[in-house]
C-alpha cells in the first residue's frame, strides 16, 4: 500500500494505492468509502484487486483528510460522481475499469451506473442499492410496507444529523454507536483511529456531516455538477453486483431480497452471512470472493 494524491479541478484527493497505479497496461480500479469510515476499509480488498492485475486507486473523500475540503462545499451525491468521474480521468482509467463503492460511496457507484458519463466496465455496491430499485410497486407493496418501520427506526442518525451542531459535538460517541449497532460485534478500534485521523477537528467532521445535510439541499447544487443531479436515484443502465451483510444494522437486509429484478440483466445481488454494515472488513474472505466471481462472470460474457 502506498499513498498517492491527486489535483483535480475543484478538489485535492488523497488516496491509498495498491498494484502498478501509474502501468496503464492494467485496468483501474477506483474505491469509494462511506460513512463513519475511511479509505483503510479497503485494506483486504485493495491488495486482492491488485494481486489480479488490477491498479487501485481508494481515495478519502472530499472532506476526509489527508484529502481537502472543496472550496465549494458541496457534498452533494453528484459532486462525489464528478470525483469519481475525474479520478478514473487523472489515472487514464479506460474501458476495463472497476468501481466499487461502500455506504456513501455504494450511493455514489449507484449513481454512475444510471448515468450516461458512466466510463466503468463494472461497478460493485456494498451495503446501499440502488435507491430506484427500493421504490414501492403495486406487486410488493405488502413486502413494502413490512420493512418500512424497522428501517424507519434504523435511519433516525440521517434526522439527527440534520441538526446544527449538536452531531458534530457528540461525533466521537455517534461514530462509535454506529459502527455497534451497524456492524454487531466487530471490532471497529482500528477503524475508528483511522475515522479520527481523518476527521481530526470540527471542520473535517462537518464535512462528514455535510453529506447528509446536503442531499435535501438541493438548490445549493453548484451549477458544475447540475448534469448529474438525476442521476443519483435514477435505475441503473449497466449491470452490477450489490452485496449486503445479513446483520446490517443500517438498513434492513430484507431490500436485497426486493432488488433482484429490477437491476439490468446481468445484476448480481447476494447477502453475506455473519456480517454487518461494514461487511467488506467483517468477511474480506467471502466479499472478495463474490467480488472477483462477479468479475470473471462478466470478462467471461464480454469475451
Amino acid at each position: 500500500m502506498d499513498q498517492r494524491t491527486t489535483a483535480l479541478d475543484r478538489i485535492t484527493l488523497t488516496s491509498l494505492v495498491w498494484g502498478e497505479v501509474d502501468d496503464t497496461a492494467r485496468p483501474l480500479a477506483v474505491l469509494l468509502h462511506g460513512f463513519p469510515d475511511t479509505a483503510h476499509t479497503w485494506r483486504h480488498l485493495g491488495p486482492e484487486l491488485a494481486a489480479t492485475g488490477y491498479r487501485v486507486v481508494a481515495p478519502f473523500t472530499r472532506g476526509y483528510a489527508p484529502s481537502g475540503i472543496p472550496a465549494d462545499g458541496s457534498y452533494h451525491v453528484p459532486a462525489l460522481m464528478d470525483d469519481a468521474l475525474a479520478l478514473h480521468r487523472a489515472y487514464d482509467g479506460d474501458d476495463r475499469a472497476l468501481l466499487v463503492g461502500h455506504d456513501w460511496g455504494a450511493i455514489t457507484a449507484n449513481g454512475i451506473a444510471a448515468s450516461d458519463a458512466n466510463p466503468f466496465a463494472d461497478i460493485v455496491s456494498l451495503a446501499v442499492p440502488p435507491f430506484s430499485a427500493m421504490n414501492p410497486r403495486s406487486d410488493d407493496l405488502t413486502r413494502w410496507l413490512r420493512i418500512l418501520p424497522r428501517q424507519a427506526g434504523m435511519s433516525w442518525y440521517t434526522l439527527f444529523n440534520q441538526l446544527p451542531g449538536l452531531p458534530e459535538r457528540t461525533f466521537e460517541r455517534l461514530v462509535a454507536h454506529l459502527w455497534r449497532r451497524w456492524s454487531p460485534g466487530f471490532d471497529a478500534t482500528e477503524d475508528l483511529a483511522h475515522l479520527a485521523a481523518a476527521l481530526p477537528d470540527d471542520a473535517h467532521r462537518s464535512a462528514a456531516i455535510g453529506y447528509y445535510r446536503a442531499q435535501p439541499r438541493t438548490w445549493r447544487l453548484p451549477a458544475r455538477y447540475q448534469p448529474l443531479a438525476r442521476d443519483w436515484t435514477g435505475a441503473p443502465k449497466v449491470p452490477l453486483l450489490f452485496l449486503q451483510g445479513a446483520d446490517d444494522g443500517c438498513l434492513d437486509a430484507r431490500w436485497a431480497a426486493r432488488i433482484g429484478d429490477r437491476l439490468p440483466a446481468g445484476s448480481r445481488v447476494a447477502v453475506v452471512e455473519d456480517a454487518g454494515h461494514f461487511l467488506q472488513l467483517e468477511r474480506p474472505d467471502v466479499v472478495n470472493a463474490r467480488i472477483l466471481e462477479y468479475l470473471h462472470e462478466r470478462a467471461a460474457a464480454r469475451s
